[in-house]
Parts: structure tokens; sequence; C-alpha cells
């Protein structure tokens, strides 16, 4: 028996506004967190936009949109993630009246989408602050900025409640422990963070979040909203229970998240986490009731797993991914360090699943590689990249497992669906896309797109909805 999709599987890609639109002063549009990270993760930030900034110009989808969106057309997409710049909203984040070019870019984008039969699944919040509320309020630390995302959400909703049925709240949410400046706009340095001051900030996201679900479903009546969670699966690296307790502990870290996102209250574990590390988290009268208001659906990212240890040796030897952990000894890493795993994606999925019963979207997922243009035998400029078909089939066949296992997936937008500027790194050559965009690390290039062959593998496997995959 072949791999089983659903019908009406959404197949598509993900992007996010500040690394592929540029325009970053055009039509109204204010500074974000994003224009003075010019290093990605690594920092430092700077007082102003400046021009090794990859991002200040992106892919130039701002001006292209058209001209990509037919290729995903082309490759048969039922559904495209990205997200709305929020200072092409409110330039500044505290504004009373937002920015009507703003509006309009979006409306234009959209429109585009529908064209096509694309539907759009928009984030509200994907890693680009305001500037402003970021420099001059210190982000999500200050509880003002419950009111600042609140009127941004209502304007999105009521503008685009025709137009988008698919929302998420923010981008990868839990990520703000990890990278407070870019997740959450906390201009404070990480080392001068407390964790009463994270985790006030993390409260104040999820009021917020509920805040847009109560608001979407007012404004949007058919719309459907979720999280966003950055999905990193844990592993004992030993039987010890030691271990396998050490384990579920950071993954509490990460289940939290969700767990307020679609209980709607905060879970024990974390209580007694406040209780023993002197958080206190401050409520205003009403925070509880409105985080009642609970998603509709779970989407996470998911690139690596991880593995969890309660020894200090091992734990001080770690490597081999991004956001903590130890290396697992028996998987391989791409050229960035992070591990590939491929089952990782469907244990996830059945965690989730069977700890919530919510449909579940896979909004991000890829491979980050240095791809080489080269010119095929019929003389058209592409990338022969086996490397990621290999990784995208693996991985989708996870996914059609869990499907097996009775787990309900809405879809799977793959990341960077087009060569983009990456966040973490801030980089172009770390590719993640179908498409590739000639613009390299020092600015050079036309900005011409081309079809990588992953791009017309990607387009048969939408095209016989998964039966195409190889086991």
């Amino acid at each position: 028996m072949g791999l089983q999709f659903p019908d009406g599987f959404l197949w598509g890609g993900a992007v996010a506004a500040n690394q592929l639109e540029g325009a970053y002063n055009e039509d109204g549009k204010g500074w974000s967190t994003q224009d003075v990270s010019p290093n990605g993760i690594k920092g430092p930030i700077t007082e102003t936009p400046t021009e090794d900034n990859m991002k200040l110009v992106g892919i130039d989808f701002y001006h292209r949109y058209k001209e990509d969106i037919k290729l995903f057309a082309e490759m048969g997409f039922k559904v495209f993630r990205t997200s709305i710049a929020w200072s092409r909203i409110f330039p500044k984040g505290d504004e009373l009246e937002p920015n009507e070019q703003g509006l309009q870019f979006y409306d234009d984008l959209f429109d585009e989408c529908h064209k096509y039969g694309i539907e759009p699944l928009v984030t509200i919040s994907h890693y680009e602050t305001p500037l402003h509320l970021s420099k001059h309020y210190n982000g999500w630390v200050n509880r003002k900025l419950v009111e600042f995302y609140e009127r941004y959400a209502r304007v999105v909703f009521s503008r685009y409640k025709n137009k988008v049925k698919y929302w998420l709240t923010f981008n990868e949410i839990n990520s703000i422990l990890e990278e407070p400046f870019m997740s959450g706009g906390i201009y404070t340095p990480k080392k001068e963070l407390s964790k009463q001051d994270l985790y006030q900030a993390v409260h104040h996201e999820f009021v917020a979040s509920a805040m847009a679900v109560k608001i979407g479903h007012e404004l949007a009546p058919g719309a459907q909203i979720g999280c966003m969670v950055l999905s990193m699966p844990t592993y004992p690296l030993t039987p010890n229970p030691d271990d396998v307790i050490a384990a579920m502990e950071f993954e509490h870290k990460n289940y939290f998240f969700a767990d307020v996102h679609v209980r709607g209250y905060y879970p024990g574990y974390m209580k007694r986490y406040f209780r023993e590390n002197n958080i206190s988290i401050h409520m205003e009268p009403g925070d509880e009731e409105i985080l009642k208001h609970t998603v509709d659906f779970i989407s996470f990212s998911y690139y690596v797993s991880t593995c969890q240890t309660a020894d200090p040796v091992k734990l001080e030897a770690r490597g081999g991914n991004l956001i903590g952990g130890v290396a697992n000894p028996y998987l391989q890493a791409s050229e960035w360090g992070w591990q590939i795993d491929p089952q990782g994606l469907r244990y996830v999925m059945n965690m989730f699943y069977d700890r919530y019963q919510k449909p579940l979207f896979i909004v991000e997922n890829g491979i980050g590689a240095v791809d080489q243009l080269i010119t095929n035998g019929h003389g058209e400029k592409t990338v022969e990249d086996d490397y990621r078909i290999k990784y995208l089939n693996d991985h989708l066949v996870q996914v059609a497992e869990a499907i097996a296992d009775g787990v309900e997936v809405m879809g799977y937008t793959s990341w960077g669906c087009i060569d983009l500027v990456s966040a973490s790194t801030a980089e172009l050559k770390k590719r993640y896309g179908f498409i590739y965009v000639d613009r390299h690390d020092d600015g050079s290039g036309t900005l011409e797109r081309y079809r990588k062959k992953s791009f017309h593998w990607y387009k048969e496997v939408i095209a016989t909805n998964g039966q195409s995959l190889q086991r």
C-alpha cells in the first residue's frame, strides 16, 4: 500500500517577510529589529540599518512577488505561508492609525495568491518587532505591547478576513527563551535579563496571542487560528532514569508553550519551576479568562531532535545542535551542525496529537545548504540538489507514517521554498529553496530566479498527493 495523505492536504512552502521582502524603508515602512541585525542571532545589533544587512534587500520579493507566486503555482502549491511585517502596518508600533500603503501591499499579495488558488497562511508576528517598540518599551517585557499587538491584530483581521483563512499568532513563540531580541524584541542584552523578566514577557505574549484568537474568531468567523512552536523532540542520552528525567524536564520547556495555547492555563510543572526559581508572574485581572481563548490547531517547525543527560561532563561537551542539548551519536548533521532525524518528526507529531487531540500543521521543515548553480545538458541554469530531495522525501515519508498512526495533519509547508536570508546567520549562502535566487552574501547577483532539481521533484509530490515519495 502506498503512502496516504488525506484529500485536501495543504501542500506548500513557507517564508517570513523580513527574510525575503526587502524594501525595508519603502512605502512608509518603519524599522524592525531585523533591520539592525546584520549578523542574525550572533549579533551584535547596530544602531541604524547598515549596508551589510542582507535583509534590507532580501530577495526583493516586495517588487517581484508576482513572479514568485507564479513559480509557486507552477509547483502546485495549495498554501503559501508568509508573515505580515508589523512595521509596514504600524511603522513605530504604537501609532493609533495604520499605514495604508503597507496594508495595500498585503491585499495585493493575497489577491495574487488567490489568482492561482493558493491559500495564504499568515503569521502575525514573525521575528520582526517594530524597532521603536524594542528600544522604547523593551519589547514584550512591557505589558504595553499587549495593547499594541491587539490593535495590530484587529486591523489585519478586519482587513483580510475575506482573504486569509489560516492564521498564526507568533512564530516559534518558545524561541524567546533562547533569542529574546529576535523573538521578543527585548532590547536588554540576554545576559542581563532575569528569568523573571523573560517569563513575564512570555506571559504578555500568551495574553496577546489569546486576544488575537478571540478577535480573529469575532471578526473573521471562518478563520482558523493556530499557535506556532519550535518543536524539538528530546531523547534521553542513555536509559539511565536520571537522563530520562532530564529529557522530560527539557521537553517541558517546549510543551509549556503549546499547553497554554491549547489548554488555556499554566501547567503544574511550570508552577513548580516558577516556585523553585523565584519567578512570580504578574497577571492583570482578566488574564486567566483571556487565556481560555484557545487555538484551533497547533503548527510547528521541525528541523532537529536533541538529547539530554544529567551527566554534567557530557553536557559540557555538547554540540551538534543550535538550541541546546547534546549531540545524538546515531545521527548525522548538516553543514551547519543541525542533526538530521526524519523519524523525530513522526515522533513529535504523535506526541503532540496524543497530548492535544488537535489538528497539526507542519509549517517549517527543510535543510540549509550551499548550492552550486550549474548549466545542465539542456542549457538551463539549475541546482542538482539531491541532498535536499532526500532530506524532504525522508521527512515526508515520516509525515505519512504519522498520518497512518492516526495523527490529524492539515498540511506541510517546507521552509524557505525560495532562497532567502537565513534567520540564524543572516547569510544567503545557506539556501533552503526549490528556487535559486542569484544573490550572494557580498551583495552581488542579478536576483534572477532559477528552478532547482527539487522544484520539479516537489511539483510531482504535490501532483500525486505524496504517492511519488520513496520509502
